[in-house]
């Protein structure tokens, strides 16, 4: 399985690199973002989001084409994302001010009818565009935003594929979300007994095949089984990590895809695309809320740990030259990624490579209160599925209570013996119910934990 071929070619590995190449500087301006999956935007109100902490609202015009502002108000720096949609136009809750699709300001109510609308009442545009279900925008100038440029996967557009797909913000910068999935050794370790087994983990057998300013190709496989097929991983700069499986002899095709987008200094967005050409019926009648229950459990496994990794080393202020301890049998694609950004990353406004690093103006605060990794606060709000599955519950509880206690009552006030037992015993069956809605609904809520 390739990349789509509209993405620029991975040149050759590190130790091949030309001088010029290497004094590259990757320009994140000029590259597409993952936004959210088109089915968890909603159509009815504005969507706030960042973008290394420039806060940018997407919203809807008359025609339905995603338009995406800068979320200031140029009147008094209030929140665009914050107000409503009225004829295709985003309105400012504060004074009413109308912007539409390129940012030009359309209404001021307190200007008198035959005034004009200043110059400067404008906000700053983004080209946005929509590709295999999620919606990509473009932070740079758009007269060089090249389409074709976005990361696609062809599998998707092949017969018999089916997808998964599952949107999280993480409470810890881009660069060790990605250091994190670019790690195939921790799985048998960090994720026992639900993607790994502790008695699997060994040495692996890694090759970097070829690496630039484009991104990263790489493979891996068992040492102490060669026999077993190589197992591919690529990192197409800024955003994407996919890993692909296979099971040749029946023609079996399992991939995920990471596509990320750093928040902020210390928050990332996450967009994973499961996607398979087997058992598609399975994942076809399985709830998308319960598939993301199963995959939140998985990234929960982690996520205290990665944090706690970025508190240190941002705290130490060292680089991971002097922080890690790497084994060439289980870290050389992690290690070929923090040095691409020694190579590539100076112009971002913060990373960490493996020699350098740069710390940025907004130090930010690591979010590590309970709060912060909750799984409602990093997945449900986000998620159109789970968001609603969780209201659900919240309304199922509140009915069954209503419900219990309105028989409670009518049993009191009956003089019907057979009758209150009845009206207790439902009574005590909505209680139960009330119950089992708390436990779903906490499911939603609530992070997974080892102890």
């Amino acid at each position: 399985m390739t990349i789509a071929p509209n993405i620029p070619e991975i040149s050759p590995s590190t130790d091949t690199l030309l001088t010029s190449e290497t004094d590259q500087e990757f320009n994140w301006r000029n590259c597409w973002y993952p936004v959210t999956f088109v089915q968890d935007l909603p159509t009815d109100r504005p969507y706030s989001f960042s973008l290394y902490d420039e806060p940018l609202v997407l919203f809807s015009n008359n025609d339905g084409k995603l338009i995406c502002l800068a979320d200031l108000c140029p009147h008094r720096a209030a929140k665009l994302s914050d107000g409503q949609i009225i004829d295709g136009k985003i309105e400012c809750l504060y004074h009413g001010w109308q912007f539409g699709n390129g940012g030009e300001c359309l209404h001021i109510p307190q200007l008198p009818a035959d005034a004009k609308i200043p110059a400067k009442a404008c906000v700053k545009s983004f080209l946005v565009a929509e590709k295999q279900g999620i919606v990509w925008m473009w932070a740079g100038e758009a007269e060089i935003a090249d389409e074709n440029k976005i990361p696609t996967l062809p599998d998707l557009e092949k017969p018999g594929f089916v997808r998964a797909e599952k949107v999280s913000e993480l409470p810890f910068g881009q660069g060790f979300f990605i250091e994190q999935v670019l790690d195939p050794a921790h799985v048998d370790i960090s994720h026992h007994g639900s993607q790994g087994n502790r008695k699997n983990a060994t040495a692996l057998e890694m090759e970097i095949l070829k690496s630039s300013i484009a991104g990263i190709e790489a493979r891996f496989r068992r040492i102490s089984t060669p026999q077993e097929s190589w197992r591919s991983i690529k990192f197409v700069a800024p955003s994407l990590v996919l890993l692909n499986f296979y099971i040749e002899e029946k023609g079996w095709v399992f991939g995920l895809a990471f596509y990320s987008m750093p928040v902020s200094k210390n928050r990332c967005r996450i967009l994973t695309l499961s996607y398979r050409n087997f058992f598609g019926w399975k994942m076809k009648i399985t709830p998308r809320w319960l598939i993301h229950l199963g995959q939140s459990k998985i990234l929960e496994e982690d996520l205290a740990m990665v944090v706690g990794q970025q508190e240190y080393i941002e705290r130490t202020q060292k680089s991971l030259r002097e922080l890690y301890l790497p084994l060439k049998t289980s870290d050389t694609i992690l290690l070929e990624y923090r040095k691409w950004l020694d190579r590539f990353g100076s112009s971002l406004p913060y990373y960490h490579g493996y020699a350098t690093f740069k710390t940025g103006e907004n130090q930010g605060k690591i979010e590590k209160e309970d709060v912060s990794m909750a799984r409602y606060y990093h997945h449900t709000q986000f998620c159109s599925s789970c968001s609603r599955a969780h209201q659900t519950a919240i309304r199922g509880k509140q009915i069954f209570v209503g419900v219990a206690i309105a028989l409670a009552a009518l049993a009191i006030m009956t003089e019907d013996f057979a009758m209150k037992l009845l009206l207790v015993a439902v009574a005590l069956c909505s209680v139960g119910l009330a119950v089992v809605a708390e436990k779903f609904k906490i499911r939603f809520e609530r992070s997974y934990t080892r102890h």
